[in-house]
């Protein structure tokens, strides 16, 4: 691990219900406020946060995509949904093979526009919302764009246990996938996308276990994997750790949250990380790495 100056948290807005998402427009930065059922504005110019849109269905990971399109995976609507700027809401996949989704936790939009994202089973939070889960599985999946403009959805994982945080790496070669799987495993995976679109078998880069691994993550321009991770329960605590691809720890940052959720970048030249986390606040800091965004 090489060495590094502790990056100082700095508390910018909250403390809300648990926030997730973090996603920069170019301006202002997105997130979730889950149990609340909205989705939050933090105006780093001002230092307010406004209420961008309510009753998102328990909206969880946000990702804009190479448009400026914000999309969500609503747990509790069972779908990936498109929010556009005029406030219409469209489903862009619900279901597979006619079944509902569980619980779709978070995505990440490629240079191709496709929406990969996860999907494990916390229906029974929805339970007297939506009924019970209609999939015996917690997967992986891919929504790609037709030329008709619908959307063609394809299973991704069949290995995974509960799938949360993923990215794809820019050359659209490797699948980065958080397993954290309460009853088992809590890895970082890396799954190389083979030329047919399908996945080969993964890698582990580290292994958590047994303590609370990786909810959200993020990359930053050399490819290098942000991620946060860790808990009061047991380990290190809550930490923001920088991977290399292979998966060999470059920098770990403890804060002041015990459990953060997600982190994506932000600010005028991306130096600057924003953390979201279960105490329901909202963090930034200045980083000397420069992150990796699709959009702007």
């Amino acid at each position: 691990m090489t060495s590094s100056k502790n990056w100082e948290f700095i508390e910018v807005a909250g403390p809300f219900g648990l926030t997730e998402g973090p996603a920069w427009d170019g301006n202002n930065l997105l997130f979730t406020d889950f149990p609340n059922s909205r989705i939050l504005k933090y105006f780093p110019n001002s230092g307010e946060t406004q209420v961008y849109r309510q009753k998102t269905n328990f909206a969880n990971g946000l990702m804009l995509n190479s448009q400026g399109n914000l999309y969500a995976c609503e747990a509790a609507g069972r779908c990936i949904a498109c929010y556009y700027p005029d406030g219409n809401r469209v489903v862009v996949v619900d279901n597979i093979q006619g079944k509902s989704f569980n619980s779709p936790n978070d995505l990440a939009i490629d240079q191709k526009d496709c929406i990969w994202f996860t999907d494990s089973n916390y229906s029974s939070h929805w339970a007297q919302i939506i009924g019970p889960p209609e999939l015996k599985h917690n997967s992986v999946y891919r929504a790609d764009l037709q030329l008709n403009g619908s959307w063609k959805v394809r299973r991704m994982t069949y290995d995974t246990g509960r799938p949360n945080g993923l990215l794809v790496s820019p050359d659209l070669k490797t699948l980065y996938v958080a397993e954290s799987n309460f009853e088992g495993n809590r890895e970082l995976r890396a799954y190389p996308i083979c030329s047919d679109g399908t996945l080969g078998s993964f890698t582990i880069l580290y292994d958590f276990s047994p303590h609370r691994g990786i909810d959200g993550m993020c990359l930053d321009c050399n490819g290098n994997i942000v991620a946060a991770a860790g808990w009061e329960r047991s380990g290190p605590g809550g930490m923001i750790y920088v991977f290399d691809p292979q998966g060999r720890i470059l920098e770990k940052h403890s804060t002041p949250c015990d459990r953060p959720t997600n982190c994506s970048w932000g600010g005028d030249n991306l130096k600057t990380l924003f953390i979201t986390s279960v105490c329901g606040r909202l963090y930034r800091t200045e980083t000397s790495l420069t992150g990796w965004l699709l959009y702007p």
